[in-house]
């Protein structure tokens, strides 16, 4: 199964009102062919899918070592959809192919979009699904402070953790920090 097939495959067990449109909305906004980084973890076609995904796979395994405190929709619901912003909006992608004047890619393969207005991801994630779906207030918070305190908001999320947030935070962090970074290692030496 591709990237796009599993995370339709989980957004639908949600069985949320809307999911079949908020799916139709990621398509068209190429979040499954959109990089997940500039140049970091994932900066390649399909890395926000792939991104996701490995976020709620840690995300469910923090959640079990932990008791199972958390509700599995809310999990996947927040772990696909935390980096949505991502995708960009206003039919204009987040991220665009970084090409030199003289023609050549540059080493950071991608760049923001300098035509789109900025918007933190966090931001744009919760605007972007809430078109379609409706998040509850938890599931929100998560998904507005998934960088902790590597966010703009870092003062404000500070004393307020909640498990789910704290679950996302965490999986999103050791995804990006560690599993994809050392995926990244392992494709170099092959």
């Amino acid at each position: 199964m591709t990237p796009k097939e599993k995370i339709i495959n989980e957004l639908k067990k949600t069985e949320r009102d809307g999911i079949d449109n908020l799916i139709t909305a990621m398509e068209e906004g190429k979040f499954f062919t959109a990089p997940c980084s500039g140049s970091f973890h994932l900066a390649e076609p399909e890395g926000l899918a792939k991104h996701s995904l490995n976020v709620l796979e840690y995300a469910r395994k923090l959640n079990e070592a932990w008791g199972r405190l958390v509700a599995d929709d809310s999990l996947v619901i927040v772990s696909l959809l935390h980096d949505l912003g991502k995708m960009g909006a206003f039919n204009k992608p987040n991220y665009v192919e970084n090409v030199l004047k003289s023609g050549k890619a540059a080493a950071k393969p991608y760049k923001t979009n300098p035509d789109l207005l900025y918007v933190p991801h966090e931001i744009r994630s919760i605007v972007e699904a809430e078109r379609w779906i409706h998040l509850s207030e938890d599931e929100e918070f998560a998904i507005l402070y998934h960088n902790g305190m590597y966010s703009e908001l870092k003062y404000a999320y500070s004393g307020k953790e909640t498990i789910l947030s704290l679950i996302l935070h965490f999986a999103d962090m050791w995804c990006s920090r560690v599993i994809e970074i050392e995926d990244e290692g392992k494709e170099e030496k092959e």
